[in-house]
């Protein structure tokens, strides 16, 4: 990716209510260029547009990362589609994929106001996942804690990418 583009997806990501001159201004680079460059990001999914709220004030106590592994007699194609029902239907869930690490190959994550959302949830899922997935564990995290050393926010990957591209310069 070029870094004109980078720099704007981290503004971007930072503000993404700026208006493309504002954005060109940011960047060093022509209103036209930042239109031009936006427009084909967004036709190719690079960049999306979405409302980032504050979980805490939303009402979220926790959040949950839950651990599990795929049990070995899924359909012989590897299809999930009755996995992906359960995420539909559970708008707790924030985030859902295979991967590894902590003995597990894939992790859910997910919001919820109280412990006890949290207990109904995790009770609803292990019946529904019973036939293909067996949850190992959770990793709750307190939102009201004093203990947050950083909020969860998108706005720190703009940070990252762009210390990425004084790397290489």
């Amino acid at each position: 990716m070029k870094e004109t583009e980078i720099k704007l997806i981290c503004e971007l990501i930072r503000n993404s209510r700026k208006s493309d001159r504002e954005l060109a201004k940011a960047i060093g680079v022509s209103q036209p260029t930042v239109s031009r460059i936006r427009t084909r990001l967004e036709r190719e999914g690079v960049i999306e547009y979405t409302g980032t709220a504050n979980l805490r004030k939303l009402g979220f106590e926790i959040i949950a990362i839950t651990f599990g592994n795929k049990k070995r007699e899924q359909s012989p194609d590897g299809k999930v589609t009755k996995d992906k029902d359960v995420t539909a239907k559970n708008p707790n869930m924030i985030f859902v994929s295979t991967g590894m690490g902590l003995s597990s190959d894939m992790v859910a994550v997910s919001v919820h106001k109280t412990y006890s959302d949290y207990a109904e949830y995790m009770q609803e899922i292990r019946a529904e996942w019973a036939e293909s997935i067996t949850l190992t564990g959770s990793f709750l995290i307190a939102l009201n804690s004093d203990n947050v050393l950083r909020p969860l926010s998108m706005r720190y990957i703009a940070d990252c990418l762009e210390s990425e591209i004084g790397a290489k310069t």
